[in-house]
């Protein structure tokens, strides 16, 4: 089965294109909870391998790779088989990593951790690169990046529920670092084998609700996704893809929006101890109210749509956590929390909206696009680390907001400007070449 994106999906049922809809949503779940859960692995992996911080980071490291190797091969796949195919191979990988959880933990071998986040997040490569350009299809194309967000809204759902159902499962029942160094060395062998088993019980039950939805996904009959190659629409390869000059502009703001939302959640922690002087504890509460208002965000978001056009709409927020983002660098206090909780409410909105406003019109090279697209995610392990060499330089962890700060402005182009295709840009030129009356 060779299927393409269209403008909008071909005459099907409503009946059935809302069912696909709500099958497809699930996925945005599933691989939002799977993300989040790392920054409860993180602190758990550290501590059950008696880590270094510089190691533990390993996690993200295994997991943004993977994306960036997988993005390319899952767009093959998908424009060779269809979207369906892709997205249950990508459950098919995803349900492995979480078994393999099993394992890992029998071995207490950390390497095997991270190959089993490999796999897993090689799941998840296929599955965005499917998901996310077949979610903005199932309906009309005026519609699809409000549709888009909607969908997104349930992974923002994950990203708040995550980190309590993890920290209640894996951590919640751990050792503290005093009762570790209290222990006889092996007794304190025994204790981390049990840290490091904590996690095989909640990830079995992930890769056996992953494989139930892969076989939903095989008995259900999907509807197709249809569109016309002609003229300077046709496929070509990769490189073709990149004439499209929005594309490329997407894959930039796409690269620097993924690595200002790594930095503010994943540092967030160390942040707030710093600007406001409370406790990682306290912030570690203020932390979930970061992803509680980035769910909120989503379906406000996806609601103002209907009356503002969503490339307007994230120019407006882009340059709103501009000004928030140098708030965060100069404010003292609990100012700084709240500031970035709503930085957090204002980027919900960025990654579906730069997503679908990059696939526009791409006809047959829509696939090769979403790959650029989920390839372009591995911003998320270059610019935290220039978020921390500011950081260090200066002594002063507030400086790193810097580094978003220039995210935020380019993703505020792409919104203004970077983001318009060429019949759009070709119908804002034409009145004023040779104007008569």
């Amino acid at each position: 089965m060779n299927t393409s994106l269209p403008q909008n999906v071909a005459a099907t049922k409503a009946s059935n294109a809302g069912f696909a809809f709500i099958l497809v949503t699930s996925l945005f779940f599933l691989w939002g909870f799977s993300n989040n859960l790392n920054p409860i692995l993180i602190p758990h992996l550290k501590k059950s391998f008696t880590l270094t911080t510089t190691q533990s980071t390993l996690v993200d490291s295994a997991v943004y790779i993977a994306y960036f190797l997988m993005a390319l091969p899952a767009g093959y796949v998908i424009k060779r088989f269809g979207y369906k195919i892709g997205m249950i191979t990508g459950l098919i990988f995803f349900s492995i990593g979480a078994f393999l959880f099993i394992p890992a933990a029998n071995t207490q071998s950390y390497i095997f951790f991270l190959f089993a986040l490999f796999v897993i997040a090689c799941g998840l490569g296929f599955l965005e690169t499917a998901a996310n350009p077949y979610a903005a299809a199932l309906g009309p194309h005026e519609t699809s990046t409000q549709r888009l967000n909607l969908a997104q809204s349930f992974n923002g759902l994950a990203a708040a529920l995550a980190p309590i159902i993890g920290a209640r499962v894996i951590l919640g029942k751990g050792y503290s670092e005093q009762q570790l160094n209290a222990m006889a060395s092996d007794a304190k062998r025994i204790a981390l084998a049990s840290e490091a088993s904590s996690v095989k019980t909640p990830y079995f039950i992930l890769g056996t609700v992953l494989l139930v939805i892969a076989i939903a996904f095989a008995l259900t009959k999907l509807p197709k996704i249809q569109h016309k190659e002609t003229g300077r629409e046709k496929s070509q390869n990769i490189l073709h893809a990149f004439k499209h000059k929005h594309l490329a502009w997407s894959v930039i703001a796409q690269f620097f929006f993924v690595g200002a939302q790594v930095c503010v959640f994943s540092l967030f922690v160390l942040y707030a101890t710093k600007s406001a002087g409370i406790s990682e504890i306290k912030a570690a509460y203020y932390s979930g109210a970061c992803g509680i208002a980035f769910l909120i965000g989503r379906f406000f978001g996806t609601f103002l749509m209907r009356y503002i056009k969503p490339s307007k709409l994230l120019t407006i927020y882009a340059l709103i956590n501009i000004v928030l983002c140098i708030v965060a660098i100069t404010a003292h206090g609990m100012i700084t929390v709240y500031t970035v909780i709503a930085i957090c409410f204002f980027m919900s909105v960025m990654f579906p909206t730069i997503f679908a406003l990059g696939i526009a019109d791409l006809g047959g090279d829509t696939e090769y696009g979403s790959s650029l697209l989920i390839m372009s995610i591995v911003g998320g392990a270059i610019l935290p680390r220039l978020f921390g060499i500011i950081s260090d330089s200066t002594g002063d962890i507030q400086m790193g907001y810097v580094v978003p700060v220039i995210c935020f402005v380019i993703v505020a182009y792409f919104g203004w400007k970077g983001h318009k295709t060429i019949q759009e840009v070709d119908f804002e030129e034409e009145p004023a070449i040779g104007t008569t009356l």
